[in-house]
């Protein structure tokens, strides 16, 4: 892009943006011409197609990545930022980071994929690595470092596997009882059978929950606003700091509950609700999230369910029984906190699948009324 100034009657400054230096700051050139101003647009236009990508040229893909990093790390929620750290590392493992940005190719993005997957690189992790990568060059695109995104264009091939499935309703109402069991006879906190019911009703995560206060539940009606991160030094063995936060999605969604789980909070709220503001806390602090997926383990593990099975399987299990009930995805969505109902179609989309027979049957109906 190059603009025109008229300094004086026939004689124009050119200047023509060459990019961004390493630190993201605009790069510009300028000339003098003297003549005409058709001989200046000219010259613009020459500056314009024959610019230097300088910044690109010198910039590696491990730079790139740095500076992805420092770019979001302000918008990103504690999570997310160790997720990205951790999906930066092992790029920047591979040969593919010492490549400049300037020569990425989809080829090399490929024999990237190739690699990784011959390490034993997991399907998931790759697809994160993958993502992250392309946000990076998105970024670099943005600052007209390279002209497209050569990493969207080459193709995430998938391995084919059997599905995970989801955990079948007796399964979650064994857990349940398995926690109300534990609880009753003093082997866990009493605020941990009502954590799991919490999870199973609301897809609340471990987080989410963890961060429940007195204050947000009102009647049958629960806000989720906020969310504790864990923050450890690499290294110290001290006990980790917990810290309320925004929800991952940094916005906030209120739920409504069922009788038997609002019951169930009125009674734990009568006997500790005056020592402290947390719902599965006693004190100022609030509890772990790790300890409610201790729970989890430990309730999962009396009621001789498959180990394989998650806490944030109780998660996928309220979004895959909601949807094949009949819900609509955008409810659901709202509940889950998803930021876009897109994202629940994608993540359940065999859940409505699960909804095209009856669909089939009612229209099938419709046109053989006798």
């Amino acid at each position: 892009m190059a603009t025109i100034r008229e300094r004086r009657p026939g004689v124009f400054e050119v200047r023509a943006f060459m990019g961004r230096d390493e630190r993201g700051r605009p790069v510009q050139v300028s000339k003098t011409v003297r003549g005409t101003k058709r001989e200046a647009q000219r010259i613009a236009a020459e500056m314009a197609l024959t610019a230097p990508r300088s910044a690109s040229t010198r910039v590696r893909v491990a730079d790139l990545l740095d500076l992805w990093v420092d770019q979001y790390r302000p918008s990103w929620a504690p999570s997310s930022l160790a997720d990205n750290l951790s999906r930066v590392r092992s790029i920047k493992a591979d040969p593919i980071a010492e490549i400049p940005l300037a020569r990425l190719s989809a080829a090399d993005v490929d024999r990237w994929h190739a690699r990784q997957r011959t390490k034993g690189t997991g399907e998931e992790s790759l697809r994160n690595q993958h993502g992250a990568l392309r946000a990076a060059v998105t970024l670099a695109v943005r600052w007209g470092w390279v002209s497209a995104n050569v990493v969207a264009v080459a193709r995430l091939a998938r391995r084919k596997s059997s599905p995970r499935g989801t955990l079948g309703a007796e399964e979650v109402r064994r857990v349940l009882a398995a926690a109300t069991d534990l609880v009753d006879r003093g082997a866990v906190e009493p605020q941990a059978a009502i954590a799991l019911r919490l999870a199973a009703i609301t897809g609340a995560r471990r987080s989410e929950l963890a961060a429940l206060r007195w204050e947000d539940l009102s009647g049958h009606q629960l806000r989720i606003d906020s969310s504790i991160a864990i923050l450890r030094e690499p290294g110290v063995s001290a006990k980790p700091v917990l810290r309320d936060d925004p929800t991952k999605t940094a916005n906030h969604r209120t739920v409504t509950l069922d009788a038997a789980t609002a019951g169930a909070l009125s009674t734990l709220r009568a006997a500790y609700g005056g020592f402290g503001p947390w719902v599965l806390s006693v004190g100022e602090r609030p509890v772990n999230p790790e300890r409610v997926t201790a729970w989890w383990r430990r309730a999962r593990d009396v009621a001789g369910v498959d180990r394989r099975w998650r806490l944030h399987d109780l998660r996928h299990w309220s979004a895959t029984t909601s949807i094949a009930q009949g819900h609509d995805i955008r409810t659901v969505a709202n509940r889950l906190g998803h930021a876009n109902p897109s994202m629940t179609l994608r993540t359940y989309a065999h859940a409505v699948e699960s909804r095209d027979a009856p669909v089939a049957e009612s229209l099938g109906a419709a046109l053989d009324l006798d």
